[in-house]
């Protein structure tokens, strides 16, 4: 006997309804999705754990939509599941201020990742699986589950094909998430057509191969009882991740259904009126929802999961009771907030102290403070010796059975995954519970997850790339590996924090920036060669992005460097003194944390009279902003030992003094503004 009615049926109809209404309202948007998964959306529902009074509950089931096009979906579900989405917004779909955007965006109740960019939603979807295994080894204790919950996923073709879900699913199998579901719809349809014309590998087998368990549900439009069996099954898995394959029918019901025209536009209206009728609802009346479907969400689902949250909110109660270190450790996570006086274990370096890579100093600080941040949890894309990620006691994040590690530890073994990588650590941040997650790679490689990394900035996720070997100083792997014009591109992202310190304070700052900061990632370009503590430098100063290190009077040029360059500047000022040339030196750690400074802070640094030159060996792209000239470099590099290259492309004391009194001469008797200035 069938555990679903007619009501559920109803239900079925009303979500596809929904799906097409919006669309059709907004005359864009893709209904041919919607209109095969609304049963498999419905099914999850059901038994799903959730609480739309407060959308941010620690254990609640995440859903994630990584084919976000069929966005129209999620808005009905979380209307009818009491989200704050009234009919009036889903009737303002796609418009401009909606709260139903043509695609999922994070900062929307109930909607747990932005998506949109194909595979990364399922990628997010392995962060949020990691991290919720791990809160779970952490502060689980018997007779006190705090964290069981599980994160569901729907992804399509599309997803599959996209390299970055390929990284992630093979991750997770090997890390077997028994926590993670994905529902793949096989509706045999991209944009281009049938999927026959690029796509016909084998994806049960393909997934099998990286370790999960593959099940099937052959008439996903309509066998309710198929879906939630496959959905009983993929929880009774806990040690694998699970893929529920559905084939159904872009859009079911419709004129066009399993055609490729469905897929991306509006219905004809004569279709709308024969999709409604054949489903019972008046042809003529759009955003309609019977009143029995409201009561069966509120009887099925919202309801039980209030009674859910509330018996949580009473175990957390007498958790903290019981274990009140690790109470008071679980609330404060929860309330976003980090341990008091955490700084206090970051470093301060004094001039006389040795020259240390900033790599080298960034492994110093995670050493430092690695133990005051339970919520840290980080890795690398199999460079660890390189990238100095790992700290000294640090628990490899691994399934229990492999003896490799356990779920508790706090550094992820990511493979050669950049982008997967950076996915992940985007859905390890959107978990919640205050979780600061970071990665390694060199930096010329953040490129590879540029996707992500724009993810990060758009959905305001402050995940931490520890970016190595960041320029022409890496030395002999040559051009492929030397980043010129990687920081340029990353600059240019809006909320973007992107440091490249000089030294260990400057080191130190980054990391207390960007761990502080709720709302922007980081990346933090670090140097292979050692670099001199500098004289002038401090963790306060650099913490407002850019200061005067070294100050001069009635000076007769700015130089304005970061990282390595920072301490080339200092000897090319000595340079210059014997020429009777007087240099203020600027350093720049972050040009985004700088911008947030005071008019009048900026100008301090920045004043009028004095030209400012830039000095960076990677590309001048961007330097307009602070610098009248710039001393860079717009080419690629060259293969050798590092000290030979920085000669080669003049990047010597002498070469920078050489520039700095070209631009003396051409501004002087001229009348020099700060390119800070602006009419607007």
């Amino acid at each position: 006997m069938s555990q679903f009615t007619d009501l559920d049926k109803l239900a079925v109809s009303t979500i596809r309804l929904l799906a097409v209404d919006q669309v059709a309202a907004a005359n864009s948007g893709h209904p041919g999705a919607p209109l095969g998964l609304a049963p498999a959306a419905h099914v999850i529902w059901k038994q799903m754990k959730l609480n739309p009074g407060d959308p941010g509950w620690i254990n609640r089931d995440r859903f994630v939509l990584s084919n976000g096009h069929a966005c129209a979906l999620l808005y009905a579900m979380l209307h009818l599941s009491g989200f704050d989405f009234k009919i009036e917004d889903l009737q303002q779909f796609r418009q401009l201020g909606s709260k139903c955007p043509g695609h999922p965006e994070f900062e929307l109740p109930g909607v747990e990742v932005t998506t949109g960019p194909l595979g990364q939603g399922v990628s997010n979807a392995v962060g949020l699986a990691i991290a919720q295994a791990n809160f779970a080894a952490t502060y689980n204790k018997p007779g006190f589950t705090l964290s069981d919950s599980y994160t569901f996923t729907f992804l399509g073709d599309g997803c599959l094909q996209e390299g970055v879900s390929s990284e992630t699913s093979s991750l997770a199998g090997h890390l077997q998430l028994g926590n993670l579901i994905a529902l793949y719809d096989d509706n045999q349809i991209t944009i281009d057509g049938a999927t026959n014309v690029s796509f016909t590998e084998d994806v049960a087998k393909r997934y099998e191969a990286y370790g999960w368990e593959v099940l099937h549900v052959a008439n996903g439009n309509e066998d309710l009882d198929g879906l939630a069996q496959a959905i009983a099954q993929a929880k009774r898995s806990k040690d694998k991740p699970t893929l529920i394959k559905i084939t159904t029918t872009i859009g079911f019901g419709s004129l066009q259904a399993g055609s490729h025209s469905v897929h991306g536009a509006p219905l004809k209206l004569d279709d709308v009126k024969q999709l409604k009728t054949n489903m019972g609802f008046d042809p003529e009346r759009s955003f309609v929802v019977p009143q029995e479907v409201y009561d069966l969400y509120n009887t099925q689902i919202i309801q039980p999961g209030v009674q859910q949250y509330e018996a949580w909110t009473k175990l957390v109660q007498e958790y903290s009771a019981k274990y009140p270190e690790l109470g008071a450790e679980v609330q404060r996570r929860l309330a976003g907030d980090l341990p008091r006086d955490w700084e206090a274990a970051l470093p301060v370096y004094k001039p006389e102290d040795d020259a240390v890579a900033t790599r080298k100093l960034s492994e110093i600080v995670l050493q430092n403070i690695q133990a005051t941040l339970p919520e840290m949890i980080g890795g690398s894309a199999d460079l660890t010796p390189s990238n100095l990620t790992r700290w000294k006691e640090a628990v490899d994040f691994q399934p229990p059975a492999s003896g490799l590690g356990d779920y508790v530890g706090r550094y992820i073994r990511y493979g050669v995954r950049e982008h997967g990588m950076g996915a992940i650590m985007n859905g390890i941040s959107a978990f919640g519970a205050n979780y600061k997650a970071y990665g390694g790679t060199f930096l010329n490689f953040v490129s590879y997850a540029a996707g992500a990394v724009r993810l990060s900035a758009l959905s305001g996720h402050p995940v931490i790339w520890v970016a190595t070997h960041d320029s022409i100083g890496l030395g002999e792997d040559g051009p492929t590996h030397q980043p010129i014009e990687t920081l340029a591109h990353f600059r240019a992202l809006p909320n973007m924090q992107v440091w490249r310190p000089a030294d260990g304070n400057e080191v130190s700052a980054a990391y207390k920036v960007a761990l502080t900061h709720k709302h922007t990632p980081a990346i933090i370009a670090l140097s292979r060669q050692n670099l001199p503590q500098l004289q002038g430098s401090s963790i306060e100063k650099a913490m407002r992005g850019g200061y005067v290190l070294q100050d001069a009077d009635n000076a007769d040029i700015t130089l304005v460097s970061t990282g390595s360059e920072v301490s080339l500047a200092v000897e090319a000022a000595k340079v210059l003194a014997e020429k009777k040339i007087n240099v203020r030196i600027v350093s720049l750690p972050d040009f985004h944390t700088f911008d947030q400074q005071s008019e009048e802070y900026q100008l301090s640094v920045f004043p009028d009279n004095v030209p400012i030159m830039s000095i960076e060996v990677l590309a001048t792209s961007g330097w307009a902003k602070y610098a009248h000239e710039s001393f860079g470099i717009d080419h690629f590099g060259a293969s050798g030992k590092a000290p030979e290259i920085y000669k080669k492309f003049e990047f010597t004391p002498e070469g920078v003094a050489t520039r700095a009194e070209k631009t003396v001469a051409f501004y002087k008797n001229k009348q020099v503004t700060s390119p800070l200035h602006k009419p607007f």
